[in-house]
């Protein structure tokens, strides 16, 4: 993710409109159904709406593009923008959970008003038949690291029964505070792990950022098939820069993606860069979920 997300409307207006949601699910009945032709190979491919910038698409123009070019589907849209998704036979695959970068899940005084807004994104998500929320973890703010790992898995143990009972994972997103968030306190694979350890549920999960994780520490394979059993979740961005991964950035998308869906996972993989300036946004996707064909 980009700073505070380079969709703050999208995000912070998700659950002000949790209403508009209920009423889709009930007009539209069961979860989407995806129609386009799927991309090709083992991993599902889903797209951040950041890849489309440059393309002057309105959300209609993006998913009739995704939809187009094979994309499983589309994470970070609210709920205004669920059925033009479905429409196009897209899964909104990440939904906003109520928590944020800096003020997170970390910290007790948050945790009576972002547990009352994730229990109702993780049955808002339900309804849409959307497979995963975000939490995020927030920044240090003076609290150590044993101290914030005490109060996040406290705060994911009161969710996880709702949703265990929904049937929608929580995935916890692993970022950079080298670079992007400096202060952010789940920034390392082992932090996030041992959370899940600790909260034992098949439905709390990490979102592994491969961008982020990069800059922290490396070793990407290796890591997620060590902890593969742990990650609900992966975005994608080249580094440096977090633009697509060509020739000009430092890893390389196509022997990560075959060691993911070599390690058997089941999820969905959503490219999250943003394509610099000189670059064709809808040729760049075109390459890019090409690269990942594993």
């Amino acid at each position: 993710m980009k700073l505070s997300y380079s969709l703050p409307l999208r995000r912070r207006g998700f659950l002000a409109t949790l209403g508009s949601l209920t009423a889709f699910s009930i007009v539209s009945g069961s979860a989407p159904t995806a129609s386009a032709e799927p991309r090709k190979g083992r991993l599902k491919q889903g797209l951040c709406l950041g890849v489309f910038s440059g393309a002057k698409l309105d959300m209609e123009g993006k998913c009739r593009e995704a939809a187009r070019l094979g994309a499983y589907g589309i994470d970070l849209v609210g709920p205004n923008d669920f059925p033009v998704l479905k429409k196009y036979g897209l899964v909104p695959t990440m939904i906003p959970g109520g928590t944020g970068i800096q003020s997170g899940i970390n910290d007790k005084k948050n945790h009576a008003e972002m547990s009352r807004k994730m229990e109702e994104s993780i049955k808002a998500a339900a309804a849409a038949g959307a497979p995963n929320v975000i939490a995020l973890a927030g920044d240090r703010k003076g609290i150590s690291d044993e101290e914030g790992l005490d109060n996040t898995v406290l705060f994911l143990n009161n969710i996880k029964k709702v949703a265990e009972d929904n049937g929608v994972t929580v995935c916890m997103e692993l970022l950079n505070s080298k670079v992007d968030h400096p202060g952010y306190m789940c920034d390392h694979t082992v932090w996030g792990v041992e959370a899940c350890k600790r909260v034992n549920s098949p439905k709390v999960k990490l979102l592994y950022d491969i961008y982020h994780m990069q800059i922290m520490e490396g070793d990407i394979i290796r890591t997620i098939k060590k902890n593969l059993q742990y990650i609900g979740h992966f975005h994608t961005a080249g580094n440096p820069g977090r633009h697509q991964f060509d020739d000009t950035q430092e890893m390389n998308y196509t022997g990560i993606c075959k060691g993911i869906a070599d390690a058997g996972y089941q999820g969905c993989l959503s490219h999250e860069y943003n394509p610099s300036k000189d670059k064709d946004a809808l040729a760049t996707l075109d390459a890019m979920m090409r690269l990942c064909e594993v």
